[in-house]
């Protein structure tokens, strides 16, 4: 669940040290297209995606492998002029409030900022938009078959507003879907063509790693990813890249 801390807005020069990061990356060269970027693992995430490889990074009250804000921010002043950009990504960044003053303070530092997020929290994102300089967005499924996957009512009005909001502020934005093994060719093709209506120009599409997934039971795939991906009219996007296959 997200922290219980109201979302506001915070200049206080500890606000930042509030963040609870669960893991930390200090080289990636994917996980920003075209940077090179560390990568800040925020703990906690109100969600419980079937497919989801990040289990331990999804309560948010634990605490055994928390990485101090202070020890993030002396590396990210060490590296000014060899790392390009600081992705947040999770678990789920937005759940937590002192997300916006980590945000400032690593821009301030000179960093570029991105985001990953599921767009849970499409309240907590309007205030953050002046910050991000690049968001990757997980679009799970169609709205109405969220809940299916993320166990949660309502998830798919959220994260779809999100979209919306995205598109709207016209930031940089690169939309992720991971390919249920229990899709059809008509399923994928209909998400894909509802994307493309509302004006994404990014898309990726990502295998489903099962043998790792939060739910054990998940099935194989009865079709392919291949086959899946070629249900996809790639004339529908500017950009579309395939991962895992």
């Amino acid at each position: 669940m997200p922290d219980s801390a109201p979302f506001a807005t915070s200049d206080h020069p500890q606000a930042a040290e509030r963040l609870r990061v669960g893991g930390f990356t200090r080289l990636t060269t994917i996980d920003y297209p075209g940077e090179l970027s560390a990568v800040v693992f925020c703990q906690g995430c109100p969600w419980r995606c079937r497919y989801c490889q990040n289990g331990d990074l999804l309560d948010s009250t634990a605490i055994e492998s928390l990485i101090d804000w202070t020890d993030i921010r002396v590396f990210l002043r060490q590296r000014v002029g060899l790392l390009d950009a600081v992705v947040f990504s999770g678990g789920e960044p937005t759940a937590q409030s002192a997300l916006n003053a980590a945000m400032r303070e690593t821009r301030a530092i000179g960093y570029k900022i991105g985001l990953h997020t599921s767009g849970a929290y499409p309240e907590r994102l309007r205030p953050l938009l002046p910050l991000i300089d690049w968001v990757g967005l997980d679009i799970k499924a169609l709205p109405e078959d969220y809940a299916t996957l993320t166990g949660v009512p309502d998830s798919g009005e959220r994260a779809w507003s999100s979209l919306a909001l995205l598109l709207e502020a016209g930031v940089n934005l690169e939309v992720r879907t991971t390919l249920m093994p229990d899709w059809t060719l008509d399923y994928l093709r209909n998400l894909s063509r509802k994307l493309a209506a509302t004006g994404v120009r990014r898309y990726v599409l990502q295998v489903c790693a099962t043998q790792r997934a939060l739910d054990p039971n998940l099935p194989g795939y009865s079709i392919m990813p291949r086959e899946l991906v070629e249900a996809v009219d790639p004339r529908l996007f500017e950009h579309l890249d395939i991962r895992g296959i």
